[in-house]
């Protein structure tokens, strides 16, 4: 066993670079992520940047971060066109990480750094909120968008609203238009505390807030392999964070704001855009969407991991056919586009690093259901004229799993859903009658806002999958279809 030194910026090099971004957010994601493509960008670009973190609630990872001068590695596992890639990279980009609660002063102080220039959050869904109890003389406003009006209006009048000194603002929750809603927020703060019509004016003209689309899965802390490569690296890094090899950032920005944020340029998978719409279409249509179908149709058949079930014989070709006959034929985008991103989706299902468990997809199953795939079965009844048999089979395996009791192999059944749910199931299924639990959950407006049976065919063709899987068992059942 090698001697592990300490890391930090005696022991290990670290680059001093302009502070250009602030960073709400201090988790896995965004250091795996965000903070990963501004380390690019400085290896491949001019862009010679680096971030300043802020935590974006009263607890959390900041002290961490300055325990070890903010440098970290990246673990990047997954598959690149077949073959098996498990880097590890040192990320050096942020400068320092403040905690705004403790240290308010140095927070509203990054306002009158002529350099700043950018934004970026991951507050998780729950933080681009409008909070009317926050107060303008918070130190600091509890809501991340209170916060950012703060610093905003200190920057503001720090120079005298010049023009040149707005900020660009891209926001990363998993919000659809994510940056409309925090957009709307911000308004909201102006108008609640009266910061008056010259700075509202000079948000709206010289400041943008753009909505973007993140997609890249990480598992985060390598629990099991720590020590492992921290022999690797040769130093006791604690912050070390996992994530598959995919990355895909969609912004809904003008080719200006590609010029001063250069992430394209250097090689990555950034794409600025008119419209975040259609891409935000394909990955719930084309990531999720063959997710939330795949899992109970390989749970009931046998196959605990997402991987396995994408090798399998049988269930293999049956989620080939829901992402390439049925679900990429819901879609606008050119087809070589869509079919590359979903042959990269198979692949990223295939990662031999990760142990997805299909049960930890299963959670909240229907809702899941109703906003991944039910629009692709209204989109391929319309332009087909037939339904998807692929995506309606799907919703009869999720059916049957909420039926709970045991699997053919004796392993438990638990389906877990908002209670209401769970019992309009039991009751259904209490009944004993495909028909009456086929009508009743498509007749379920809580869960679908409408009454599914009054799409033509649709009751009919899930009773007959009901009844096929009671008859011959999940596996036989998938070969009728294929």
């Amino acid at each position: 066993m090698k001697k592990l030194q300490a890391l930090n910026k005696m022991t290990a090099p670290k680059s001093v670079m302009p502070e250009k971004v602030i960073q709400f957010g201090e988790g896995n994601f965004l250091r795996a992520f965000i903070d990963w493509i501004i380390y690019n960008m400085n290896q491949k670009t001019d862009f010679n940047g680096s971030v300043v973190v802020v935590q974006p609630i009263d607890r959390g990872m900041v002290d961490w971060l300055n325990g070890q001068d903010c440098l970290y590695h990246v673990n990047l596992q997954g598959l690149d066109e077949g073959q098996a890639v498990n880097s590890l990279t040192r990320i050096d980009v942020i400068s320092r990480a403040l905690n705004p609660y403790s240290q308010n002063q140095a927070f509203m102080a990054l306002a009158d750094q002529p350099e700043i220039r950018f934004v970026i959050s991951n507050t998780t869904e729950a933080g681009i909120t409008f909070d009317p109890s926050c107060k303008f003389e918070d130190a600091p406003a509890t809501s991340y968008p209170g916060k950012l009006v703060q610093l905003l209006y200190r920057r503001f009048k720090t120079f005298g609203g010049d023009p040149t000194k707005g900020l660009i603002i891209f926001p990363c929750e998993l919000i659809f238009l994510n940056g409309h809603v925090l957009k709307d927020c911000i308004y909201k703060y102006i108008e609640l505390w009266n910061l008056g019509e010259d700075f509202k004016k000079w948000f709206t003209d010289h400041c943008g807030v753009y909505a973007t689309l993140v997609d890249r899965i990480v598992p985060g802390f390598p629990r099991n392999e720590i020590k492992e490569i921290q022999q690797k690296v040769c130093y006791e890094d604690n912050l070390v964070v996992q994530a598959e090899i995919f990355h895909l950032w969609v912004i809904e920005a003008p080719e200006e704001i590609a010029e001063e944020f250069p992430a394209d340029k250097a090689g990555l998978h950034v794409l600025f855009v008119p419209s975040e719409k259609p891409y935000h279409e394909r990955k719930v249509t084309l990531l999720n969407g063959p997710h939330t179908v795949l899992s109970p149709v390989a749970f009931l058949s046998g196959i605990n991991i997402v991987r396995d079930a994408c090798n399998h014989e049988v269930v293999g070709k049956y989620i080939h056919k829901v992402q390439f006959e049925e679900l990429m034929e819901t879609l606008n985008l050119p087809k070589d586009e869509l079919q590359k991103f979903a042959s990269d989706v198979l692949e990223r299902f295939l990662n031999p690093f990760v142990d997805h468990q299909v049960t930890s997809i299963m959670l909240n199953s229907f809702p899941k259901y109703q906003t991944r795939d039910l629009p692709g079965v209204k989109t391929y009844l319309e332009r087909k004229g037939t339904l998807p048999e692929g995506l309606v089979f799907g919703l009869a395996a999720i059916i049957t799993y909420y039926k709970g009791g045991k699997r053919a192999d004796g392993v438990d059944i638990v389906p877990n859903d908002a209670q209401d749910i769970m019992d309009l199931l039991k009751e259904l299924w209490a009944t004993g009658d495909t028909q009456k639990v086929t009508e009743g959950v498509l007749g379920a407006e809580s869960i679908w806002g409408e009454d599914l049976n009054k799409i033509p065919g649709l009751a009919a063709l899930v009773k007959k999958d009901l009844d096929l899987i009671q008859e011959k068992g999940m596996l036989e059942a998938v070969k009728t279809i294929l």
